[in-house]
């Protein structure tokens, strides 16, 4: 099994504020070989995806943005700033045909340790050739706030099945349950649709959430409540009806934008339960650094795997560069790879393929 000690991580110097342009090379380790350096998705298929893709709160550009982010343009790259994996192949997120799928399945369960008559459900990802004579790893894989569990990351450009498929046939990863859950749960009374006010949204909790806590940026649906639910609720009912390995060892949690801060939030501070994390363009949820790993000896010495990733054309980029220098001052491997897109499915998907060949090793 992969260790902490044998991932990335980014150990040469402080986080340097340098032109987007500049070609000083980082002295890093050499980058992990999770995918062959073999041609990459065309650049054509990523500006076509940046332009059609809907913002989080619903309209194209919108919200958070899937292009260049709430704070507004593209953001300040430093050195470490880069692709430091290589990218998946041309069609790595396609259907194929003459290869096993897997099914994705709505399960409904109740989230009583949020409120007493809360119902909620979930999507969860069985390999092909799920067995119940065998037991499973789980990938807990968060939406962000313009989804709920469906709609992001296995309909239109969201393509985590596909890919988990693909790697399957390939065998590049080990054969997974991956729970997909609604990331925002609020409580009957507030609105209905499986315990979204909206679809897919929360009621705002104001900038910096209750008590200035950047996880209730968008309401405790989306923070405590969820938190709640995730290790109280969600976790127990997956080991109740899954064939699964039940235990932190076994478990990862990785999400896009808000589910990105969502699972650094509340998989770095329970590392009892989660030894894998990844935070595909984390969105201002993200608790500060020293939040998130308040003991960095204790991070290094349980983590298998932290994966902190985004786009170089992303606003929101900033983030994830805050987490990663921290991450590097405290001598916490990390893998911390940049692509060269915006806030957008292109990034998320490629990132998913990278990270998933390097989970449960």
């Amino acid at each position: 099994m992969k260790t902490a000690a044998t991932l990335l991580t980014l150990v040469a110097m402080p986080l340097a504020v340098l032109a987007a342009d500049s070609t000083q090379p980082a002295p890093t380790a050499a980058a992990p070989q999770l995918a062959p350096a073999v041609q990459s998705a065309p650049d054509a298929q990523r500006a076509q995806a940046q332009a059609a893709a809907p913002g989080p709160e619903g309209g194209v550009g919108s919200g958070l943005g899937r292009g260049g982010g709430r704070n507004g343009g593209a953001p300040t790259l430093g050195a470490d700033d880069k692709q430091s994996v290589p990218p998946a192949p041309a069609g790595f997120n396609q259907v194929r045909e003459g290869i096993e799928h897997g099914e994705l399945t709505k399960v409904d369960y109740d989230a009583t340790a949020v409120a007493p008559d809360l119902k909620r459900w979930l999507e969860v990802y069985t390999p092909p050739g799920y067995s119940k004579d065998k037991k499973y790893p789980v990938l807990f894989l968060l939406h962000g706030i313009g989804g709920n569990e469906k709609s992001e990351w296995n309909t239109g450009q969201g393509a985590a099945h596909l890919i988990l498929d693909n790697l399957l046939a390939e065998k590049k990863i080990e054969p997974m349950i991956v729970v997909f859950p609604n990331g925002n749960v609020t409580q009957p009374g507030a609105g209905g649709n499986n315990g979204g006010a909206a679809p897919g949204r929360g009621g705002r909790g104001g900038r910096g959430g209750r008590g200035g806590d950047a996880a209730e940026i968008s309401g405790p649906g989306w923070g405590k409540d969820f938190e709640t639910d995730l290790l109280k609720d969600m976790i127990p009912f997956v080991a109740a009806h899954y064939s699964v390995q039940n235990d932190r060892e076994h478990r990862a949690i990785a999400g896009l934008s808000m589910g990105g801060g969502q699972s650094l939030d509340f998989g770095l501070t329970h590392l009892d339960t989660f030894a894998y994390v990844g935070g595909f363009s984390s969105a201002p949820n993200t608790r500060t650094p020293d939040q998130l790993v308040p003991d960095a000896e204790k991070a290094a010495k349980l983590l298998k795997l932290l994966w902190i990733s985004g786009g170089a054309k992303d606003g929101l980029l900033t983030y994830s560069q805050r987490t990663h220098a921290y991450l590097k001052e405290h001598n916490v491997p990390h893998v911390y790879n940049v692509d060269p897109g915006a806030h957008d499915f292109v990034t998320w998907n490629n990132n998913l393929y990278l990270f998933a060949q390097s989970l449960f090793k």
